[in-house]
């Protein structure tokens, strides 16, 4: 079987996570979670970071830096995974779920400024794929409502929009390292601060609501609790095995995109039997995270996965809309957002890691032309 997904071990994970152990601090924020600040800040641009033990922390990071109270209005995709709205309705938020595009399932910006309300505290742009949102649009509604506006970048480590990092645009960022990302470390994630007005808050709210990390750099006589937080920083450990993947970022990414162009190139023609693939948009880059098809119906992508499921290829689909979830869909205000709902019915990913070999690729190819040409 040809899995999904493979975790990409680049050569030193284990030697480092060897040496962090040897170095006799193994909790967070030891020296790989320093190289891994630094790595992000220097080469990335960002104003600072601060690791996670998940993408799912750095998003409640950034709900509670907001100052996310009950009854505030935030604005997400429907067609995202359930973190994105978790995080901000565990502080009382409500959730206003805005619709995909007919070009790809990131949000309609069109659609926002009529979903704002008096109430309404945050946008979240969701890049699905590492594909950008029209962030210059969403920045402009944000400045014109007085909004902050948090990047859900999951995806989007080394995709850009415009020439600026995904990430570095929106106030506050939130990337993932989980496993099935193109940089992993297991579980793990990151906040990207891009304002500096929030840099000492996210570090007390990421220290668990003490100033133990101004202690530790001798600004202060002792450390105490001084704001809200909790247990975000990951291990050392973690940390290390991160910063041995972020040494193979530019060989990792080449890897990744080779496939992804290859998807894109030989699976052109699908085009014109009304199959979706993956849109770029001029302002935006790809980063080979997955590689999707977007097929006419639901039966249609239930036959093409068992029929690359027979062939041992384990093709799968993705989120399923929100705002038609058990949790929330009495909360939801009613309307319908098609486009969410067609991803969900529609969209299947195929296989893409670093060691999937050429001809194990040709072959996934040639068998969803087999497919297709069996049901023109």
């Amino acid at each position: 079987m040809i899995p999904f997904n493979k975790p990409y071990l680049s050569g030193r994970e284990t030697r480092y996570i060897e040496e962090a152990v040897r170095m006799g601090k193994i909790s967070g924020d030891g020296a790989f979670t320093k190289r891994c600040h630094a790595f992000f800040e220097q080469q990335l641009g960002f104003h600072k970071t601060l690791l996670t033990t998940s993408g799912t922390a750095a998003l409640e990071m950034a709900a509670l830096l907001l100052n996310i109270q009950p009854g505030d209005e935030v604005i997400i995709p429907s067609f995202t995974f359930v973190s994105t709205a978790n995080a901000f309705v565990l502080r009382g938020a409500k959730v206003v779920f805005a619709d995909s595009t007919l070009e790809n399932p990131n949000l309609d910006v069109d659609q926002l400024e009529a979903l704002i309300t008096p109430r309404t505290r945050a946008i979240v742009p969701v890049h699905y794929a590492g594909i950008a949102c029209d962030m210059d649009a969403i920045m402009r509604l944000a400045r014109k409502h007085h909004l902050l506006v948090v990047e859900d970048a999951a995806h989007a480590i080394d995709s850009y929009y415009k020439g600026q990092p995904l990430g570095q645009i929106g106030h506050l960022a939130a990337f993932s390292f989980h496993e099935t990302k193109n940089i992993i470390s297991g579980e793990g994630g990151l906040l990207a601060i891009n304002q500096a007005e929030f840099a000492r808050r996210a570090e007390i709210i990421w220290e668990k609501g003490t100033n133990r990390s101004a202690f530790f750099r001798g600004e202060v006589d002792k450390y105490t609790w001084v704001d809200i937080g909790s247990s975000f920083l990951p291990s050392d450990i973690i940390a290390a095995f991160l910063y041995a993947q972020l040494e193979n970022l530019q060989d990792i990414q080449q890897r990744r995109k080779h496939l992804w162009t290859e998807y894109a190139t030989q699976l052109a023609p699908l085009r014109a039997q009304s199959i979706g693939l993956p849109t770029l948009p001029d302002y935006a880059t790809n980063n080979g995270h997955l590689f999707y098809l977007v097929c006419r119906n639901l039966q249609e992508r239930t036959a093409l996965i068992a029929h690359l499921r027979a062939c041992n290829v384990l093709a799968v689909f993705h989120y399923q809309p929100l705002h038609l979830s058990p949790y929330y869909q009495a909360q939801h205000d009613g309307r319908t957002l098609p486009w969410a709902e067609h991803y969900a019915d529609c969209l299947v990913r195929l296989p893409l890691f670093y060691e999937l070999e050429a001809s194990q690729q040709a072959m996934i190819i040639e068998e969803v032309n087999t497919f297709y040409s069996s049901i023109v």
